[in-house]
């Protein structure tokens, strides 16, 4: 029973490790693997206020969110050695892929969720600092390694929001109210 805690964790760190160095670290240069995460992904949800239409799409093509599913596919695959010396552990990192998974696609489907439940994930996409923030469905690993920066909520972004509210035209504002 203690492989259950043990892969929580393990996932967690995996999910910090992968989004750091992977996702950002490796992606940031347009054309690399993984450039999909930072060059789409992030733009969309920055443009869309922390949404990302392409969660709307089937996953029938090789998109960003086909992407993230085929990566969750994988690291579940590379578990599948250890089932039968740790079935706890392989089945708490199995639960933890679906569950990241599950919560990523809500968390850009529907933003305000996102900021009440997830406020990290919402943080690392709508804060200052897109290279902070870098566990999604929980923030243990952001806390251990110090890169947890909260935005929600704070005064910041309180004044990012009527920044960008006083930026919109008349006729959206309009239109939104």
């Amino acid at each position: 029973m203690l492989g259950i805690p043990l892969g929580l964790l393990w996932a967690n760190a995996g999910e910090w490790l992968t989004h750091k160095y992977l996702l950002h670290g490796m992606g940031m240069k347009k054309g690399a693997p993984f450039s999909w995460h930072f060059h789409d992904h992030h733009q969309a949800v920055r443009k869309h206020g922390g949404a990302d239409p392409g969660y709307h799409r089937s996953l029938r093509g090789w998109h960003p969110q086909t992407k993230e599913v085929v990566g969750l596919a994988a690291a579940a695959a590379l578990h599948l050695p250890l089932l039968p010396v740790a079935p706890f552990f392989t089945g708490a990192v199995w639960w933890s892929i679906w569950n990241y998974h599950r919560v990523h696609k809500k968390s850009h489907v529907d933003p305000a969720w996102a900021r009440r439940h997830l406020p990290w994930h919402y943080d690392h996409h709508m804060g200052p600092d897109q290279h902070k923030n870098w566990c999604v469905t929980r923030p243990w690993f952001d806390i251990v390694m110090g890169t947890r920066v909260p935005y929600a909520g704070t005064p910041r972004e309180a004044a990012d929001l009527a920044r960008r509210r006083d930026r919109q035209p008349a006729a959206a504002v309009a239109t939104a109210a």
